[in-house]
C-alpha cells in the first residue's frame, strides 16, 4: 500500500471510516489463536482492515455460520486440469480455494521458459492467486525427449519474475544424493528461496542428506511411517489427494497436534470429475475432519500451513492486514463453502462463480505435437515363443507400479495382448523433435478388452503414450491424438470412438472446465465400455511414462527400471 491507501487502512482500522464491506453475524475462525466467536470482519479494497464491530458502505448479514481462511493448495499443476489458469479458477474459487502454488513442470517439458511465462500471463490479475514454482527437472531424466530444457541460469532467471515463489518439486533425487553437478547448481540458483521435494519411498541416510540440502517438503508419501520419518528429517509434508494418487486416508492417521503445523494440503494433479464433483482442498479439510481432527487444525492445515511455508505471511488467516480471501460455510463440520471472497470481492456464492470477464480470456495455440511418421507396424513387439519380460504392473489408486515378469503370449513371432491375463500393449511416441523414437512395452491392470486409448499427456516429457489390445486400433488412436493437437482419444475397430481435445500445448483445452468436465466424463465412460477397470484411464495413462516414479515406467527410449535408474531390456 502507498502512504494514501496505508493512511485509509489506518482510519477503517479504527473505525473512523466506513470499510468497504462488513461481514455481520458470523463466527470467526481465528486458527491464529486457535478460537472461534462472533465478530465482524471489515474489508477495504483487497485486504481485511479488522475484526470487531463495524460499520461500512456494504453491509453482508450471514446470520450466523463461519468465517474461515481461503484455502491454499500447497502443490499443484494445473496443467493436470486440461484447462488454463483462467478456466481453473472457474472451478476452484467455489471450493473455497483461494491461492494455489503452482508447478507448471508439464508445459515447461513442452515449451521452456516460454512455457512458463505463459502460464504467469494467463494467471495474471484473477481472483485466484496464483504462485508459480520455477521447475527444477526439465527434463525430469535423460532416460526421455522432452520439448525442452531449463537450465540452472534459466532457472535463476524465472526466479526473479514476479509471482514467483521458489524452486518446485527436485524430482531428480538420486542427482541430489549422488552430487550430480547439474542438479546441485539448479539447487544453488534457488538457494535462499523455498525448495519443494519429491522422493518416494527416500529413506535412512539418503533421506538425510537429501532434506539437508535445503529441500523442504515432500508430497510423495504413501505410509504414516514414511511421513514421520521425513518430519523428523525437518522436512514439510504435503499430504496429496489426486486423480491418480489418492494419500489422504492412509496419511491421516499420522496427524498429531504436536506435528499438524508442518503439515499441508495438496492437490498435484487433479482433473475436472474429481475437481468439479468431489472437491478441492475443501474435500481435503472435510475428510480430515470427519476422521477425528479437530476443525481449527484441519482448517489450519489447509491454509495458514502452506502460507506460512511459502513466506506469503499476507495469506492463510483472518486478521488485520492479510488478504481478504475468506469463506463463509454454515456449518464447520460439513465444510461446505456457500460464499467465497477473493482479494476482497465476491467471486463465487453456492457453489457457482460470479461472472468475471478474465475467465473468457482468448488463448492462442501455437502447434507442439510434432512426431516423426509412424503407422500400425511401429507397434509390434518381436518376441519368442515362450518368453517372458518385464511387465508395468498398475496398483490401484496409485501412480507407483509394481515390476513383474512373467510369459507373454506370442503369435507369428510378435507378442500380442493377452486379454485373459490382462497383459496389453504400451508405447510411447517421441512427439517434439521428430526423433522417431517409439518404446514399447507391457502393463497389466487396464482391464482392456477392446481397442486403444492414446494422450499427448505423458508425464513429465509428454510424449504420445498408447495402450491398446492391437496395433491397429493403437495407431488409429495415435493419429488422432496428433491432427488434434494433442488430445485424449479412444478407439476401436479401427474407428474413433471418443475424444477431447487439448491444443495448447497438448495439455489443455481452450474451452471451458464445464465442457471439459462433460467430455471427460464421456471419454470415461467410453473406456468402460472398452473394459477399463481404472476409474480414470486417461489420467493414469500419463503417468506410466514417468520416469522417477517407482517402480518400472516406459518412455520413448524404452522401458525404465526406477529402482536401478536406467533403462532396461524388456524381456528378461
Amino acid at each position: 500500500m502507498n502512504t494514501e491507501e496505508l493512511t485509509r487502512f489506518i482510519k477503517t482500522a479504527r473505525g473512523e471510516c466506513p470499510a468497504d464491506i462488513v461481514l455481520k453475524g458470523a463466527n470467526i475462525v481465528n486458527i491464529l489463536s486457535g478460537e472461534i466467536y462472533e465478530a465482524d470482519v471489515a474489508i477495504m479494497g483487497d485486504r481485511i482492515a479488522g475484526i470487531g464491530e463495524y460499520e461500512g458502505k456494504e453491509i453482508v448479514e450471514l446470520n450466523g455460520g463461519y468465517l474461515v481462511p481461503g484455502l491454499i493448495d500447497a502443490h499443484v499443476h494445473i496443467e493436470s486440469s486440461m484447462v488454463a489458469p483462467p478456466q481453473y479458477a472457474r472451478g476452484v474459487l467455489p471450493r473455497g480455494t483461494t491461492a494455489v502454488f503452482a508447478d507448471p513442470h508439464e508445459i515447461a517439458n513442452v515449451m521452456g521458459k516460454e512455457g512458463v511465462r505463459l502460464m504467469l500471463n494467463l494467471s495474471e490479475g484473477l481472483p485466484l492467486s496464483v504462485f508459480i514454482m520455477v521447475p527444477s527437472c526439465v527434463p525430469s531424466t535423460d532416460m526421455e525427449t522432452a520439448g525442452a530444457e531449463l537450465t540452472a541460469d534459466d532457472i535463476s532467471q524465472l526466479l526473479i519474475e514476479n509471482r514467483v515463489a521458489g524452486l518446485a518439486e527436485m524430482m531428480n533425487f538420486p542427482g541430489v544424493i549422488f552430487g550430480v553437478p547439474e542438479v546441485l547448481a539448479k539447487l544453488g540458483a534457488a538457494s535462499g528461496r523455498v525448495i519443494d521435494g519429491h522422493a518416494p519411498g527416500l529413506s535412512g541416510k539418503d533421506l538425510q542428506a537429501y532434506a539437508g540440502t535445503g529441500i523442504a517438503s515432500d508430497h510423495e508419501c504413501t505410509t504414516p511411517e514414511e511421513a514421520v520419518e521425513k518430519l523428523r528429517a525437518g522436512m514439510n509434508i504435503m499430504i496429496r489427494e489426486s486423480t491418480g494418487a489418492r494419500n489422504l486416508d492412509a496419511l491421516l492417521p499420522m496427524v498429531t497436534p504436536e506435528n499438524s503445523r508442518r503439515i499441508m494440503f495438496a492437490s498435484d494433479d487433479l482433473h475436472p470429475p474429481e475437481l468439479l464433483n468431489r472437491g478441492h482442498i475443501d474435500y481435503m479439510v472435510r475428510r480430515a475432519i470427519e476422521f477425528g481432527i479437530e476443525p481449527i487444525t484441519a482448517i489450519r492445515m489447509g491454509s495458514l500451513n502452506a502460507a506460512e511455508y511459502f513466506r506469503k505471511y499476507d495469506m492463510g488467516a483472518i486478521a488485520p492486514g492479510k488478504l481478504a480471501n475468506i469463506i463463509w460455510l454454515p456449518d464447520i463440520k460439513k465444510f461446505e463453502p456457500q460464499k467465497v471472497w477473493a482479494k476482497g470481492r465476491l467471486a463465487a456464492e453456492n457453489g457457482k462463480i460470479i461472472p468475471n470477464e478474465l475467465y473468457e480470456k482468448k488463448i492462442s495455440t501455437p502447434m507442439t505435437v510434432n512426431p516423426a511418421p509412424f503407422d500400425s507396424g511401429n507397434f509390434k513387439i518381436p518376441a519368442q515363443p515362450s518368453a517372458k519380460a518385464h511387465i508395468i504392473q498398475l496398483i490401484t489408486g496409485q501412480i507407483v507400479t509394481e515390476h513383474i515378469v512373467d510369459e507373454i503370449k506370442v503369435e507369428n513371432r510378435f507378442a500380442v495382448a493377452d486379454i485373459e491375463h490382462d497383459t496389453l500393449i504400451l508405447a510411447v511416441i517421441e512427439r517434439h523433435k521428430a526423433t522417431g523414437n517409439i518404446g514399447l512395452g507391457f502393463v497389466r491392470g487396464f482391464g482392456l478388452r477392446n481397442g486403444a486409448l492414446a494422450s499427448s499427456v505423458g508425464h513429465d516429457s509428454h510424449n504420445i503414450t498408447v495402450v491398446g489390445t492391437n496395433e491397429i486400433d493403437m495407431n488409429v488412436a495415435a493419429k488422432a491424438v496428433v491432427e488434434m493437437g494433442g488430445g485424449f482419444v479412444a478407439a476401436a475397430t479401427e474407428k474413433i470412438i471418443g475424444k477431447l481435445p487439448l491444443p495448447l500445448a497438448g495439455l489443455m483445452s481452450t474451452v471451458s472446465i464445464d465442457d471439459v468436465n462433460a467430455e471427460t466424463e464421456s471419454l470415461k465412460k467410453v473406456a468402460a465400455q472398452l473394459g477399463s477397470k481404472v476409474e480414470d484411464p486417461f489420467m493414469l495413462l500419463g503417468f506410466l511414462a514417468l520416469p522417477v516414479i517407482p517402480k518400472l515406467k516406459l518412455t520413448d527410449k524404452g522401458l525404465v527400471d526406477v529402482e536401478q535408474f536406467k533403462i532396461i531390456n524388456l524381456f528378461e
